[in-house]
């Protein structure tokens, strides 16, 4: 038998579920890039980590480093780009953004390095571009970051192409 109710209910849940979908965009946001020397702030939204963040729920160190500063985009490029969902979207001699793609839902979340030389740290922003919550993603996305920043060693082959040896804690 024929139910108004349920065909409501359907159409309902099938309207909820294309906004939600139609929600995740693949749009640049505005707020991507360095103005000032500085990253963008996170918004007020549990969705966005940044070692230059003034609201200690929301901030992370900065990664730090001891090689020539001309050398640390091109060790974060080996670095982030073995990592799963990462792609590179710009890059300059202090500056290199990060797309990463949640594999399920296919969210694509933002990722800038800014380098400060004159303290010898990489500050970090990783915010999603969607949605309030992101359940700790960006945090533990910067900490795995960190994780082989700091166990990296990048060596050069005869044709300049970097590799990254990641060094066993064992």
């Amino acid at each position: 038998m024929f139910s108004y109710t349920s065909m409501f209910k359907t159409i309902l849940i099938i309207l909820l579920f294309g906004s939600i979908l139609s929600s995740c965009s693949d749009e640049k946001p505005l707020h991507i890039g360095v103005r000032e020397s500085r990253l963008t702030p996170c918004p007020d939204s549990p969705n966005c980590v940044s070692s230059q963040g003034s609201d200690s729920a929301y901030t992370v160190a900065p990664l730090t480093y001891d090689s020539e500063a001309g050398k640390v985009i091109a060790d974060l490029k080996v670095a982030v780009g073995s990592m799963k969902g990462a792609t590179i979207v710009s890059e300059s001699a202090a500056y290199l953004h990060v797309e990463f793609q949640s594999d399920t839902f296919r969210f694509i979340d933002d990722v800038e390095f800014v380098v400060d030389d004159a303290a010898k740290v990489v500050h970090v922003r990783s915010a999603s571009r969607v949605g309030y919550y992101d359940l700790g993603v960006n945090r533990r996305r910067v900490e795995k970051i960190r994780q082989a920043w700091n166990q990296k060693k990048v060596t050069t082959n005869k044709t300049g192409n970097y590799q990254l040896i990641v060094m066993s804690t064992n």
